[in-house]
């Protein structure tokens, strides 16, 4: 367990089980809804939102992938995922939390853990709002891809950082 203090906040980075779902879930949608407005249209949001409708995939990401939690304050503030130990799945901050930290301090737990597992790259298919993010992070774009959700088109980026251990 990590923590680490920006802005008089104590920020908890913690493993993610089964009881989390709800709050991930409820974070996922608020923050495609607050902090991804800038970059796609309201059709194209709802599309993404409807995921957290798929019980069956959530389940599977609590119960398969390696999933960190950020906390302040018994609040989750932020989360990853890491699936088959490189590829960076779910990936989410509060609107109230961005540009603390947090996604750096849950970004470098993640690449710690696939270092750990002898893993030479990073996998990612990473929204127009956090391209940024994961390019500031060593990150390039092999591809930009448009994906169908529920018959809307959204342009994503495959990225990929070759890991140095």
């Amino acid at each position: 367990m990590n923590s680490s203090t920006s802005n008089s906040q104590s920020i908890t980075i913690r493993e993610g089980n089964h009881d989390d779902l709800p709050e991930m879930l409820q974070l996922f949608t608020a923050t495609i809804d607050e902090v991804c407005k800038k970059d796609y249209n309201s059709q194209q949001l709802e599309a993404w939102k409807s995921g957290a409708e798929n019980e069956e995939r959530w389940m599977n990401v609590i119960s398969s992938q390696y999933v960190l939690i950020a906390e302040n304050r018994n609040q989750i503030v932020g989360f990853c995922t890491l699936d088959k130990g490189n590829y960076i799945d779910l990936f989410f901050v509060h609107k109230a939390y961005q540009q603390k930290g947090i996604a750096t301090m849950l970004y470098h737990e993640i690449e710690k853990k696939a270092l750990q597992q002898h893993e030479k790259r990073l996998t990612a298919d990473v929204s127009k709002t956090a391209r940024p993010f994961f390019e500031k992070n060593g990150f390039h774009v092999i591809e930009e891809q448009t994906v169908h959700v529920k018959g809307i088109a959204l342009i994503n980026y495959k990225m990929t950082k070759n890991l140095i251990s």
